[in-house]
């Protein structure tokens, strides 16, 4: 799926990337509305501190990484609100220098986890690069929110066939997450690179197929564009339904953005 050395250096030059953006930011923009509701840039970066402060633990003590998970309720909601509390508190500086923490904390202790091990998670345990490619889903999700609400245009590059990978290993998330049963279709995926190198999976003879640019797919797996504004293409009744639920996270799939929402932000 992805190379098991590469996605740990990729995890951590997307996190620079992001963090070129934070460094130029005051106080009050630290406070500006994002397109999630009723999050600012700094609950965006409260989230990606807390989720890499869990990642970092369960590689580098388990048994921390168990204890807080136990302490867990049954409200998905509550439990996020919960782990981006104590971050939020924090001045922005001292949020930001948290988060740069964190961030190198869990990528140095996952990509010291030998590839043959698992390391403890939320659901099952995991290999660390398959950690380590949900972490660059989050950064990059998050990362989108971020951007969008600076009127920042990013730019794609290579790191996303790490999310590209990971959001067709999860595709049944898109079912299981709003209690279907997740068909027995079997998808071929047809994706372009931004250095335009192919990216593919699945059989090459499937009737369903999602095809067009990798990065308009990790927009739409992320659900920070609306379909309608991409240009992914599906073949088969099937796939063309999933376009509408896909999600390459657990947890509710929130509101997702209107078409047109950004149309002014499109280069």
């Amino acid at each position: 799926m992805t190379d098991l050395h590469e996605v740990f250096s990729d995890l951590t030059a997307e996190g620079d990337e992001l963090d070129k953006v934070l460094a130029g930011l005051d106080a009050d923009q630290w406070r500006t509305p994002t397109p999630a509701p009723g999050w600012t840039i700094a609950h965006q970066i409260a989230h990606l501190s807390a989720t890499f402060r869990m990642a970092g633990l369960s590689a580098g003590d388990p048994r921390a990484f168990e204890a807080l998970v136990a302490r867990l309720g049954p409200d998905f909601n509550a439990n996020v609100e919960a782990a981006m509390a104590p971050f939020l508190a924090e001045a922005p500086a001292t949020l930001f220098a948290r988060w740069q923490t964190e961030k190198k904390t869990a990528t140095t202790a996952l990509a010291a986890v030998p590839p043959d091990q698992v390391v403890p998670w939320l659901v099952r345990p995991l290999p660390p690069a398959i950690l380590a490619c949900a972490g660059l889903m989050e950064l990059i999700g998050h990362g989108q929110d971020v951007y969008d609400a600076l009127g920042v245009q990013r730019t794609w590059t290579d790191r996303i066939k790490h999310l590209v990978g990971f959001a067709v290993l999860v595709k049944e998330f898109a079912y299981t997450e709003r209690g279907l049963t997740p068909p027995p279709d079997e998808f071929r995926f047809e994706l372009t690179l931004p250095s335009g190198t192919a990216w593919e999976f699945g059989p090459e003879d499937a009737a369903q197929r999602v095809t067009g640019p990798a990065a308009d797919f990790c927009l739409l797996v992320l659900r920070r564009r609306h379909r309608d504004d991409l240009d992914i293409e599906a073949t088969g009744e099937v796939a063309d339904a999933w376009l509408d639920i896909a999600q390459a996270y657990r947890g509710p799939a929130g509101e997702g953005r209107a078409p047109g929402q950004f149309a002014a932000l499109r280069g």
